[in-house]
């Protein structure tokens, strides 16, 4: 495949188009937020001349923020973030409205890295706004500068395979045009990005210095991380795991790693189903909120013998590690809804001499181990909400993604202005992108009068809360 071609779009199947024209028009009905967005900048539009590329979950909610993008202006390019979280009807929809879309689902992790390189090359060069979701788009932009300044990390041993594909796809752009980065970074103003595990990676650029643009953490509005992460996680992991394997999680003890707003949210849908709920936790205060909610607290080697269920949530690497799935009990089921496939060792697993793979469906193994025991894993290690289902409800991405179209409206306002740094958004707009989700739901406010107000420090309007409060 020619990376510099112009293909105008690459999905599984365009005749799925007026399916997902179908679907997005429902989630419109459920995405109060994007859509009250759209009424009010849709004649201004604010992000008019703005070349933005995406990388985030190619699903039908996304098709509602990429046309919310257009709508306000914006030249859009899109892949996924995840080789199996695309819903392909959603991307032949999109790339139906001749917006380009490079996305399907069960991409090859070569194909992955490809859709996100067509996706930052825009016509006239590369984007000026990037919305990310676990800094895959950013960290080849930053990668590649660093290449052509000379940077020898393209050559160096790669420790994963992942890693080898990134760097020979960054050596084949170099063959092709030794100067493709710079004028990448040279129209470059800013990163929004939506998930913990991405801006880990934007805080430990800034502070290295090496980040190159201003960026937003989205992650961190609390209409995001304390709504996506926890309500959204609360209702997508069970569908995950229920679609897969069809499991009764009634009576079954299901172990969490992690707990904190995506821990919280699955140990909460799991004890609503029914399950025993056990928690592995690293954090004090974590583990103490858990014990305060009644959850079993203990590390998962004391978990292997009870657990039917094992789902990690905590944005690291190696938590299930190949010794802890050959003690777990048979027909043991083992996912994933952090960001990254590292949590769980899937190459270890895959390798170890004696271990046999049966594939039962799409996203669905079965691991023999060589004592006759097995385990399932799903999707991989990757994503189980998105790999095995359709990912959070429509209602609740309208929070997240209300917060990515105001971040990118801030970036092409004011990104040429603001220094080097990682930023939030205010207090004010979080506030704001609830107050659009209150009538959907029949909601009504209370309000202060003004001696009320004048009593705690505030306006009638709000803000109410002070930037450092947590919710």
């Amino acid at each position: 495949m020619n990376l510099f071609d112009n293909t105008p779009f690459l999905v599984a199947d365009p005749d799925l188009a007026d399916w997902g024209r179908k679907e997005i028009v429902i989630a419109e009905k459920e995405m109060p937020g994007l859509m009250a967005i759209r009424r009010k900048y849709g004649d201004s539009k604010p992000l008019k001349g703005a070349r933005i590329t995406g990388s985030l979950h190619m699903t039908i909610q996304t098709a509602v923020l990429i046309e919310t993008l257009v709508e306000l202006g914006a030249d859009v390019r899109w892949a996924s973030c995840n080789i199996f979280s695309t819903q392909d009807h959603a991307a032949a929809a999109v790339a139906a409205r001749g917006i380009p879309v490079f996305a399907w689902k069960g991409e090859s992790l070569t194909e992955y890295w490809e859709c996100t390189f067509r996706a930052l090359k825009h016509r006239e060069s590369g984007p000026h706004l990037i919305v990310d979701d676990g800094g895959d788009a950013s960290l080849l932009v930053h990668k590649g500068l660093e290449m052509e300044k000379g940077d020898k990390w393209v050559d160096t041993s790669s420790d994963s395979e992942e890693e080898d594909i990134i760097k020979k796809l960054l050596k084949k752009v170099r063959m092709e045009d030794d100067h493709f980065w710079r004028r990448v970074t040279e129209s470059l103003q800013g990163i929004s990005e939506e998930t913990t595990t991405g801006v880990n990676r934007l805080y430990r650029m800034a502070r290295e210095k090496t980040l190159l643009v201003p960026a937003i953490n989205v992650n961190d509005s609390v209409t995001k991380s304390k709504f996506d992460n926890k309500y959204g996680c609360r209702e997508s992991l069970a569908d995950g795991i229920k679609r897969a394997t069809d499991v009764m999680i009634a009576g079954k003890t299901v172990v969490i790693c992690g707990f904190g707003d995506v821990g919280k949210g699955c140990a909460e849908s799991m004890r609503g189903l029914g399950a025993k709920v056990i928690i592995n936790e690293i954090d004090p205060i974590c583990a103490l909120q858990a014990a305060m909610a009644g959850y079993v607290v203990k590390p998962i080697e004391d978990s292997l013998k009870e657990g039917d269920i094992f789902v990690t949530a905590t944005g690291n690497r190696d938590i299930i590690r190949l010794e802890h799935m050959m003690k777990m009990k048979d027909h043991a089921i083992c996912c994933n809804i952090g960001h990254f496939d590292n949590e769980i060792q899937i190459s270890r697993l895959k390798a170890m001499e004696g271990v046999e793979r049966t594939e039962v469906k799409p996203q669905v193994d079965l691991y023999t181990f060589p004592d006759g025991h097995s385990i399932f894993i799903l999707a991989e290690g990757r994503l189980v909400n998105l790999g095995c289902a359709t990912g959070h409800p429509s209602f609740v991405m309208s929070c997240s993604f209300s917060n990515q179209v105001l971040a990118q409206m801030d970036l092409w306002e004011r990104g040429k202005e603001r220094d080097v740094s990682v930023y939030t958004l205010p207090r004010k707009l979080d506030e704001e992108v609830a107050a659009l989700h209150l009538e959907h739901l029949g909601v009504k406010l209370s309000k202060l009068n003004e001696e009320q107000a004048e009593y705690i420090g505030v306006t009638v309007d709000g803000p109410f809360k002070p930037g450092h409060y947590r919710y």
